[in-house]
């Protein structure tokens, strides 16, 4: 099943690739399109976890937070130190381009991420808050997804705002494409449902009592290989947007979707990785606005702050 995932999962990449050449902006595809692809899993979790009564709703916050402190540390840390997130480089050569119109796309693109990353810091601040009683509630959740819903919103009028600009609009094969996406989506969503119903029947083990970790980094397998791809085709801004888009899903959404039904006790460790979470983002934010890339050597740091994750929330 974990073959299913992945399969479904490289289908959507397989089908974002084709819409990206087709003209659709890296951080349009990025920021509006894949986030909701790689996080189809850990939506498709937590609505498993609420359908079953006896499931643990702390186990929807772990699995949210693995993902994106994965996300953030490891997946974005890595390509880093193997490719060197550059912005300004070119796809061709890794050259920084010098020409005028791809230099004003490489400079909205930065800012475009910048923008998101202080979405990350706003939405995770916020999810800290909320659970320093210890839970997470109803009243929460519904902060916690009108705010996901006024960002999507805010995305939604800038894409419409720039085709009305360019004279564009959306042809009939990226209904197509969408559709195929879909299909992905429902691999993703029965080896997801396989996942729940298999883990309780695995005895009392690792699997069993650690349901949230497994599921979040079965989870983070499409986020890592569309950083493997995007980044060994010198794709960084979908690297980066995509992996960093993919934390709203589950923080704010997945949590505040969650806690509209069930309210989500806290767990010991959800303090450490948020500081985990909001100090890589704080790197991000500054190596990207000050450099407009990722040093190989920040890179380490942040595969060195996952493994302190690991540590605080299974070993320690």
């Amino acid at each position: 099943m974990v073959g299913v995932f992945v399969a479904g999962s490289l289908l959507t990449v397989w089908r974002l690739e084709s819409m990206s050449a087709g003209g659709l902006e890296g951080t349009v595809l990025g920021t509006l399109i894949t986030p909701y692809i790689t996080g189809m899993g850990n939506l498709f979790f937590a609505f498993l976890i609420a359908r079953q009564k006896s499931g643990s709703a702390t186990e929807v916050l772990t699995n949210c937070l693995v993902n994106n402190v994965t996300n953030m540390t490891l997946v974005l840390g890595l390509p880093a130190v193997i490719w060197s997130m550059d912005l300004f480089a070119t796809k061709s050569d890794g050259k920084k381009s010098k020409a005028k119109a791809p230099a004003n796309t490489h400079e909205v693109n930065r800012l475009s991420l910048l923008l998101t990353l202080t979405a990350v810091l706003f939405f995770t601040g916020t999810t800290w808050a909320l659970g320093a009683d210890g839970k997470i509630s109803f009243m929460d959740g519904v902060v916690l997804v009108g705010l996901f819903l006024f960002w999507q919103s805010f995305h939604v009028f800038e894409v419409l705002k720039s085709n009305a600009r360019q004279n564009k609009s959306f042809n009939w094969m990226m209904a197509m494409d969408l559709a195929l996406l879909a299909v992905g989506g429902y691999f993703v969503y029965a080896s997801t449902k396989w996942l729940v119903e298999w883990a309780p029947h695995a005895g009392n083990g690792f699997i069993a009592n650690h349901i949230g970790w497994l599921s979040g980094w079965i989870d983070v397998l499409p986020n890592a290989l569309l950083a493997i791809y995007y980044g060994w085709t010198k794709r960084p801004e979908i690297v980066y947007t995509s992996q960093v888009g993919d934390g709203h899903i589950c923080i704010p959404l997945c949590i505040g979707i969650f806690a509209l039904f069930r309210t989500i006790h806290v767990p010991s460790f959800f303090t450490p990785g948020v500081i985990v979470l909001i100090g890589a983002t704080l790197l991000h934010f500054f190596f990207i606005a000050a450099m407009g890339r990722l040093p190989r050597l920040v890179g380490l740091v942040l595969v060195a702050a996952y493994g302190y994750f690991i540590y605080t929330g299974l070993i320690k």
